[in-house]
């Protein structure tokens, strides 16, 4: 079964790409479609059927070379199956919509048809890319799939390959994709040359050892562990457009709409996220390195966020929501908090993909305008749009009932994000940024709906005039992805974010964790820094002093949760043989792995009041501040524009990284390459064969023919030198001799 929705999409990219002509082109949309409703299908019934067991399936054998021994294989887990579900569904639901979307595309010549089977073919293939990265069971098949989205990636942003805007827009997501994608493959070359082996299972197994590893890199020592954990990070920072690499993820919006949804809003750009929560058990033995995820996503969720706030592009204001939505993902990973990070995965891909698929659902409507500000009053003329949109804008925004588990998706599983940064950072500096992140996607979020569906029209008369909704094909997908906004979160929140057994359960974690956690739980409290203490008393109680010499030693951590020599004091005798079976050489059981001194979840769910209820005051402040600008005052945006106008520029303008990076990269690119073209290339390389070939030779030909002047006497004489140095040479060589 996992095999044929791994191969469906597939043999539908190949047919649609090489034999619409013998199908039509009609039958190449549902052949491609068609199988990915079969995938999909398939998808959820080994979600719901395939327990938290670990499932290992040989397709057949791939790359032998010395010790490295490849087969292509799928691992099927609760992590797999939950991105089996994530990307068939979007992936399916996009084929469908784009049965209306692509119908007619002014971006092709009147007649030229055969650009829809070829778009469908891209998409079955990003489809397959996309499922081989998540059902990967080593590293070469990992970075296969990884690749193959990137190639995917390329052909569908260029798609509009007549517009030199998309073409850039693709070229500029390859080169930056590949920038990080250098750093995954180094970060595998250092997990085969430390543990000979690329096969996921033993490179978890190894994991306690690489923590206690030093490795040279760049002529300096480094953790082996933090330092492999960083290097596969900087491939998650490119795919999952983080801060510094993220600048082709806004552009990548020059493709068609469907393209927006299925790569960057549900699926590709979460490939970054999976990364990291598959590698758990490296990562949790890296503090240092999840300390710079926690960082990074923080400050990429509050980057994007500000950019959002004044971005016009309908398409471009989703997009940066898509980074700052990331970032969340990243922060819960990063403090360990591995479940909830895929929680936020999950929820996010129903109600961005249908954020992404309203928008275009508007642009179609409105004859493919995509500024905001020639929108308005569109409410009445796309009605069912905007419901999916309103959806959708609750979803994200966080609407729900606080401290209670009823609300859309967003509201639970981005509550659940910030209560895991309040206690994996103590409250610090990735709690604060991820509320004043929810402040600012409020705000936006609902700038959105108020300018394209309330208010009076703006922008052309006549396109207003003749806006309409979109036909039942495009409609569809948008009710089906609104009942995943709504009660996806409900639905699953216990399985990802509730009582530590019922989490352990649902991602095949051992009991014994669920017993560290729940010893923990009772002598933590609500104050979360008795929970050691209690253990050293308890332990002096039972052995005296030599009990809490051990427990001393044992407690002995680096950062937020790592590496420890042992968890006697997180669970008695079997935290202790948890922690010895990794350290055994073993793999750890689960689909994720939490070390036993990892209490991240414990603690949130101990959080503050105040810190379950901040993200739900700030979507409240968000949207009373929206309402203010865009219903009540629609004069004040442009007056705080003009107030602030060096930081209104500074936003619009993306904190300037495009700029910065020309200036520092392209430009200095653009001029080596200039100067290997003109001096390398025609200078050196044309101008040595040219000078040899119109000038030293043509001097040697002409000292040549004045030899051949026709003369006996001539030839005669040349004779007889030749002769006389030749007698002269045998009569040396011999008297030598």
């Amino acid at each position: 079964m996992v095999s044929i929705i791994l191969f469906a999409p597939l043999i539908g990219a190949i047919i649609a790409g090489f034999g619409w002509r013998l199908i039509t082109i009609r039958g190449a949309q549902w052949v491609t479609t068609g199988l990915l409703f079969l995938a999909c299908l398939l998808s959820w019934i080994v979600f719901f059927s395939h327990g938290p067991e670990t499932q290992h399936v040989e397709i057949l054998r791939w790359i032998e070379s010395g010790t490295l021994s490849t087969s292509w294989g799928i691992r099927l887990d609760r992590l797999t199956s939950i991105m089996l579900i994530v990307v068939t569904t979007v992936s399916a639901l996009v084929h469908l919509y784009s049965f209306g979307y692509m119908a007619h595309d002014e971006n092709f010549r009147e007649g030229e048809e055969s650009y829809r089977a070829r778009f469908f073919a891209y998409l079955s293939f990003f489809t397959f890319a996309m499922l081989a990265l998540v059902t990967s069971d080593n590293l070469v098949q990992m970075f296969f799939g990884w690749e193959g989205v990137g190639v995917a990636s390329y052909l569908l942003i260029g798609f509009y390959y007549r517009k030199p805007s998309a073409n850039a827009a693709a070229m500029k997501a390859f080169i930056v994709n590949r920038v990080g994608d250098f750093g995954f493959a180094l970060g595998i070359f250092g997990l085969f040359y430390l543990t000979d082996s690329i096969q996921l299972d033993d490179v978890f197994a190894a994991a306690p050892t690489l923590a206690e590893t030093q490795i040279t890199f760049l002529w300096t020592d480094w953790n082996a562990a933090n330092l492999l954990a960083f290097l596969l990070f900087v491939g998650a920072m490119g795919k999952s457009a983080q801060l510094l690499l993220h600048t082709w993820l806004p552009d990548a919006m020059e493709g068609p709409t469907p393209v927006s949804a299925l790569i960057h809003a549900a699926t590709m750009v979460t490939a970054g996220v999976f990364l990291v929560c598959r590698m758990s058990p490296l990562m949790e033995y890296a503090p240092q390195a999840m300390a710079f995820v926690t960082f990074l996503g923080a400050t990429t969720a509050f980057f994007a966020a500000t950019v959002g706030l004044v971005q016009n592009d309908i398409k471009r204001v989703i997009a940066y929501s898509t980074c700052s939505q990331l970032g969340y993902m990243f922060v819960a990973a990063g403090v360990g908090v591995y479940s909830v990070a895929m929680f936020h995965l999950f929820t996010h891909a129903f109600f961005k993909a249908m954020l992404f698929l309203g928008a275009g659902s508007v642009i179609h409507g409105m004859h493919h305008e995509q500024d905001m500000r020639n929108y308005g009053g569109l409410r009445k003329k796309l009605p069912y749009t905007f419901w999916a949109m309103m959806i959708g804008t609750l979803a994200i925004t966080g609407v729900g009932i606080p401290l209670t588990h009823i609300g859309f998706a967003g509201f639970l599983s981005k509550d659940a994000v910030i209560e895991s940064a309040w206690a994996g950072s103590a409250g610090g500096y990735a709690f604060w940024m991820l509320v004043i992140a929810a402040l600012f996607t409020s705000f936006y979020s609902w700038r959105l709906m108020f300018l394209t569906f309330y208010g009076e029209p703006r922008g052309d008369r006549h396109t207003h005039d003749h806006a309409h909704e979109s036909p039942t094909v495009m409609l569809v997908p948008l009710g089906v992805l609104a009942l995943g906004a709504i009660f996806a979160g409900m639905i699953w929140y216990g399985s990802f974010f509730g009582s530590h057994d019922r989490v352990n359960a649902f991602f095949g974690i051992p009991a014994h964790h669920a017993e560290d956690d729940a010893a923990h739980g009772e002598a933590g409290g609500d104050d979360h820094g008795e929970g050691p203490v209690a253990a050293i008393v308890e332990a002096t109680e039972g052995d005296g002093e030599g009990a809490v010499e051990a427990v001393t030693e044992d407690t002995v951590t680096e950062g937020d949760h790592g590496t420890t020599t042992g968890a006697e004091a997180h669970g008695g005798e079997d935290g202790h043989a948890a922690a010895d079976t990794h350290a055994a050489g073993m793999a750890p059981e689960g689909a994720i792995y939490m070390h036993p001194d990892n209490h991240v979840m414990d603690e949130a769910h101990h959080a503050p009041v105040w810190v379950k209820v901040s993200p739900f005051v700030a979507m409240l402040i968000g949207l009373l501040t929206a309402l203010w600008f865009y219903v009540w005052n629609p004069a004040m945006p442009a007056r705080v524009a003009e107030a602030n106008r060096p930081l209104y520029l500074f936003l619009l303008n993306k904190w300037y990284f495009d700029e910065i990076y020309h200036v520092v990269f392209v430009r200095p690119a653009m001029w080596i390459g200039k100067q290997l073209w003109k001096r390398g290339d025609e200078g050196t390389i044309d101008g040595g064969i040219n000078g040899l070939a119109m000038g030293i030779i043509p001097f040697f030909t002409r000292l040549a023919g004045r030899a051949q002047n026709g003369y006996i006497f001539t030839y005669a004489f040349a004779m007889v030198i030749g002769i006389a140095i030749l007698v002269t040479w045998m009569t040396i060589g011999g008297g030598a001799e």
